[in-house]
């Protein structure tokens, strides 16, 4: 672990955002870096988030496909959202997705892990849960800018599919890992 005073630390000496959009922004940062140089450092900032691998009492795996505008395709992954300034507990916000996304309510949410995706980027933190004993409640209830559908698979193929390279959602390849690390140092 490394902090402020490390050799390696650059300076920040001033910070704004160059442009704004529903979801994130995009930061300057004036930088110093180690060797005296002076720089600018463009990264996309964002609120954290949740990941949630649903499990149904079966243990099936509550997945959805969703069109990615950035990749032009539809992409199957995890339900997955925003933490909400007032979200007193990220497992709030867990469940909140959860539901919206899929119209599945869990029984039982626990933390499985916290990562930041690509911090060389983007400031990101998602925050990954297991929701146990999941079951279609209720309705969705999606975003304007949501477009998403919603299946049940066996875990056994879904983590096939990422081991074999069909899963490509980052979140979902994230989260079935650590599940599998986590399972088997039990």
């Amino acid at each position: 672990m490394t902090d402020d005073a490390d050799e390696l630390a650059w300076e920040t000496t001033d910070s704004a955002v160059d442009y704004s959009c529903p979801g994130f922004d995009v930061r300057r940062d004036e930088m110093v870096l180690p060797d005296g140089t002076e720089t600018d450092f463009h990264y996309v900032s964002e609120p954290p988030a949740v990941v949630v691998l649903p499990f149904t009492p079966d243990g099936d795996v509550v997945v959805i496909e969703e069109w990615r505008q950035a990749v032009g395709r539809v992409s199957r992954g995890l339900p997955a959202g925003t933490v909400e300034p007032e979200d007193d507990d990220v497992t709030v916000a867990a469940r909140r997705e959860l539901a919206e996304e899929t119209g599945y309510e869990a029984d039982e949410v626990e933390r499985l892990c916290t990562v930041e995706p690509a911090n060389g980027l983007l400031d990101s933190v998602h925050h990954f849960f297991v929701a146990r004993d999941c079951e279609p409640t209720a309705e969705q209830e999606l975003d304007f800018n949501e477009s998403i559908r919603v299946s049940v698979e066996a875990y056994d193929e879904l983590l096939a599919a990422a081991v074999d390279g069909e899963l490509r959602d980052g979140r979902a390849v994230v989260g079935l890992s650590r599940y599998e690390l986590a399972d088997r140092s039990r």
